[in-house]
């Protein structure tokens, strides 16, 4: 059994600083410590999904990051972890305990993922060892995993069994409750709704040239790849709902403005970021939510977003500004006043369905995106 400080104290000597994750009870003392820490950066994501998109954006902001999680939870990161990490090659030390581990009693949800946690990991690529549960070790595992993840550029895992880290009382307090936001509401001309690609033609327009944005997976990226491929620019693809969560790692991590452009399949998927945004706060983040009602991408299915208000959503959950937007002109009015507003801050945009007849794809890696990416925020961080 190790002590929560002696790993901290290690993993900061690896260069690690950056944590994020789910609970489980056993990373009660790991995660009480790091939260103990006031010079470490702790993220508490509402699923293990978002967890590993979090700190996938703070490693693009220059992070070396860590996510915690249960294994039970692996369900959830198998997506981002294969769709995410590893076409964008980017690299974290996932930490997943061992619930249901074989011959030790537990509760008959772990049964099965209990038997099959290094199975899954090895199947989805990752190269794993056990979490060290003696000093000795520390040192030598941390810097094989890091060893690891600078060669392949992907996420390796610790393997946390029952009682590995001695008991931890939390002190660090709570995060504060955000002041209420404001809703905008914008007259604009009556007409048809706008197409997703003019929004993104105004947005372009106005964007300063030091503004890192994110673009949704589907054709919302396509799109602004083939308006204007610029460094500044991130194409998601797969990790469907990650684009939120990306954009608040890297927010937290740099002073540039960080805008997402997302969609309301991918929104509705990962709700739960609008709540972490929101309670995080990151006052230089905008997330822009075009929403034409439909999976574009795949056909044209009908999402349920004419039901939902994600305006009233973003300010119930802590976002500091939002709008629905109807019209170019609403849009518009919305990016100017955005500019000014307290953040973070939605901009919701009605759009049509449909999309440019001749899209192109990025023609630039996912690595390559993510590389330039990563080069762009380091340049003025």
């Amino acid at each position: 059994m190790i002590k929560a400080s002696d790993f901290i104290a290690e993993a900061d000597r690896q260069g690690f600083d950056f944590y994020t994750g789910v609970p489980c009870s056993f990373l009660t003392p790991l995660i009480n410590g790091v939260l103990n820490d006031s010079s470490l950066h702790y993220v508490g994501a509402t699923s293990e999904g978002e967890a590993v998109a979090i700190a996938a954006g703070a490693w693009l902001a220059g992070r070396r990051t860590v996510v915690m999680c249960q294994n039970s939870g692996l369900g959830n990161a198998v997506n981002p972890l294969t769709s995410l990490n590893a076409p964008f090659r980017i690299p974290t030390l996932f930490i997943t305990t061992w619930r249901g581990q074989p011959g030790i009693p537990d509760e008959p949800q772990h049964v099965v993922m209990g038997t099959i946690t290094q199975d899954l990991l090895r199947l989805i690529g990752l190269e794993q060892d056990r979490f060290p549960t003696d000093i000795s070790a520390l040192s030598a595992t941390l810097a094989a995993a890091r060893t690891s993840m600078d060669a392949r550029s992907l996420p390796f895992a610790l393997v946390m069994e029952k009682d590995s880290v001695a008991a931890e009382p939390l002190t660090a307090l709570p995060l504060p409750r955000p002041p209420a936001g404001r809703r905008a509401t914008h007259p604009g001309s009556a007409g048809d709704l706008p197409a997703r690609v003019q929004v993104l033609e105004r947005f372009l327009a106005t964007v300063s040239d030091d503004c890192a944005v994110i673009a949704t997976t589907g054709k919302c990226g396509r799109e602004l790849f083939t308006l204007a491929d610029r460094p500044q620019h991130l194409y998601q693809v797969g990790s469907m709902g990650g684009a939120s969560a990306m954009g608040l790692g890297v927010a937290l991590n740099t002073a540039r403005p960080v805008v997402v452009l997302d969609g309301d399949g991918a929104a509705l998927m990962k709700m739960g970021n609008f709540a972490t945004i929101g309670a995080y706060r990151p006052g230089n983040l905008v997330h822009i939510l075009l929403d034409n009602g439909v999976h574009d991408s795949t056909g044209g299915q009908a999402t349920v977003s004419a039901s939902v208000d994600f305006a009233a959503i973003a300010l119930a959950t802590g976002y500091q500004y939002a709008t629905t937007c109807h019209t170019l002109a609403e849009v518009d009015d919305a990016l100017t006043e955005v500019a000014t507003s307290p953040k973070p801050a939605l901009i919701h945009v009605r759009v049509a369905p449909g999309s440019l007849a001749k899209l192109g794809r990025p023609t630039v890696t996912p690595p390559d995106v993510a590389r330039r990416f990563q080069s762009f925020l380091a340049a003025h961080p």
